[in-house]
């Protein structure tokens, strides 16, 4: 084998030029980029030109040369990690997995491989193999807090909470002060509402690492689900500090206001930062800071526009990605930090959104009129299978339609479909003796699905945009919630100081809808009058 030449500027450029194409899904066209340096044994050549071969479907060759190559640097982070987070990103997880596995199989004595192939098997649902793949990882090397953690989010993810405790608390004596085992602790403590004992762990954790914005994010969320909000609120800025999140400059943040401070003429731009469902909940902030005397301006998704628009104290809404001039800028979810001291914490009652009248018109005749309830249903959110904690959630959050078979037996209520997106397609084998109507194909924004929810009689969801949406309106919904619920929906609580109109049926055992299902269709069964 020759020997490795130097990397010139020239070799630099190929090998960034190959890389970004590979991250863009492209495979062959970098592959013959690299195949002059790959002659020559360049060693980043070598393991991009196995990414290639990854995503041609060669999976032996490219498991031979990222298996050499770590074992070539025992130390370093082993290639198949790069390999794991570019795959994920494309939503090509399989392919990952089927050459990390022959990767293991080469050198098995590497337990890195087994640590990226568990964190890959938990990130596609195999909690089982995950599982036995990680606790092989952990009995190689019990000092790996990596694979411990990832051991604990496997039990997680399964809904085996306890286990995932358990795990923890048994592996930190190994490293006492190791801060993601803390902070981890905290989270699964904060899922099963033990919320004191998890305060103690997130403590812990900053006492030894204070500006870590990922725990301290982490520890927000804890303290927002425990209603604490003046200091959940400010503990939630530091999300600004996570890596990729692009604010716009942080001199010109709208600031905490007091109780009397005045905005007259000053711009005031609000923008979109995460789900459609934060924007939502947090446009009741636009009338009381309009009372201020601001300037308003929106920026935010083209499917929230039109909804925006209807407002009367917003000034302009703008798409795209040059913002408008302002005075000063506010994420949506930092509004609740900027009136926390103000005599409007919560924001303008609702409903604060108003549907368009022409547009209600105009889409009621697809509701049906014949004296039953009409039930809006949602039963999936956003998947964004490349986006690493939204596809986590999601997996959580959503449930499939035969999930739903015993609402298709309840009469006297009609069920129609507000389901957008992949999990629309159920709809093509739904479960025996359910009906549905489908409007959908008239939603093609958030102002029209407004329309069409004021027809409705109730609103059933899990926890998307839609609760938002149809919460703002003061429509009834019975949310549909996960056992380890997102932070705004509070701990143990069945109502929501957020909208007033809606009721939380949470699972009981995490991962099972079953009965949360029977509830709402007891709920529903007493709408009609049959439960009674």
């Amino acid at each position: 084998m020759p020997a490795p030449t130097p990397v010139s500027r020239l070799d630099l450029s190929t090998l960034r030029h190959a890389m970004q194409a590979i991250q863009a899904g492209q495979f062959t066209t970098p592959r013959a980029l690299l195949a002059p340096l790959v002659a020559q044994q360049n060693e980043q050549a070598l393991i991009l030109h196995a990414f290639c071969l990854c995503g041609e479907g060669d999976v032996d060759e490219a498991a031979q040369i990222l298996a050499a190559r770590g074992l070539h640097h025992p130390d370093s982070l082993h290639p198949l990690q790069d390999l794991s987070n570019i795959m994920a990103s494309l939503n090509q997880r399989p392919a990952a997995i089927a050459v990390c596995r022959a990767a293991a199989r080469l050198a098995p004595a590497d337990n890195r491989i087994n640590t990226i192939l568990g964190d890959l098997l938990v990130q596609t649902g195999q909690f089982a193999a995950a599982i036995t793949t990680l606790t092989q990882a952990t009995s190689q090397q019990p000092g790996n807090m990596h694979a411990h953690n990832l051991l604990s989010m496997a039990h997680t993810e399964q809904g085996t909470l306890d286990a995932a405790l358990t795990h923890l608390t048994d592996c930190l004596p190994n490293a006492p002060e190791h801060v993601p085992t803390l902070a981890n602790i905290g989270s699964v403590l904060a899922a099963q509402g033990q919320m004191v004992k998890a305060f103690a762990y997130y403590q812990q954790a900053l006492a030894l690492r204070p500006q870590d914005a990922r725990i301290r994010v982490n520890h927000s969320v804890a303290l927002l689900k425990a209603g604490q909000y003046a200091q959940g609120w400010k503990e939630h800025e530091w999300r600004c500090h996570l890596p990729g999140h692009a604010p716009l400059p942080m001199e010109r943040l709208l600031p905490t206001l007091g109780p009397n401070t005045s905005l007259k003429n000053q711009h005031v731009l609000l923008t979109h930062e995460e789900g459609l469902g934060d924007t939502l909940m947090f446009l009741r902030y636009v009338r009381p800071l309009a009372g201020r005397g601001a300037i308003i301006h929106l920026w935010v998704p083209d499917g929230l526009a039109d909804l925006c628009r209807t407002m009367p104290e917003v000034h302009t809404v703008h798409v795209g990605s040059t913002p408008p001039t302002y005075d000063w800028h506010c994420p949506f979810i930092s509004l609740p930090r900027v009136f926390t001291e103000t005599s409007q914490p919560w924001g303008a009652p609702v409903p604060y959104l108003q549907a368009n009248t022409t547009k209600v018109k105009a889409l009621a005749p697809l509701v049906p009129c014949n004296g039953k309830l009409n039930v809006g249903l949602v039963w999936g959110g956003a998947p964004r299978p490349s986006v690493y904690t939204a596809h986590m959630v999601d997996r959580r959050r959503s449930m499939p339609l035969h999930t739903l078979a015993p609402l298709g037996q309840i009469p006297g209520i009609n069920l129609i479909s507000l389901q957008k997106g992949p999990y629309a397609e159920q709809m093509m084998d739904p479960p025996e003796g359910m009906a549905l109507y489908d409007p959908t194909d008239s939603l093609h924004t958030m102002e029209d699905t407004a329309a069409l929810i004021m027809a409705l009689d109730v609103v059933v969801s899990v926890d998307t945009a839609v609760v938002h949406l149809a919460g703002a309106l003061g429509k009834p919904v019975l949310l549909m919630d996960r056992y380890d619920n997102c932070w705004r929906w509070l701990h143990g609580r069945e109502d929501s100081p957020w909208y007033p109109s809606l009721r939380i049926i949470r699972q009981t055992t995490p991962r099972h809808w079953q009965d949360v299902v029977a509830r709402v269709a007891q709920v529903l069964n007493s709408m009609t009058g049959a439960g009674t």
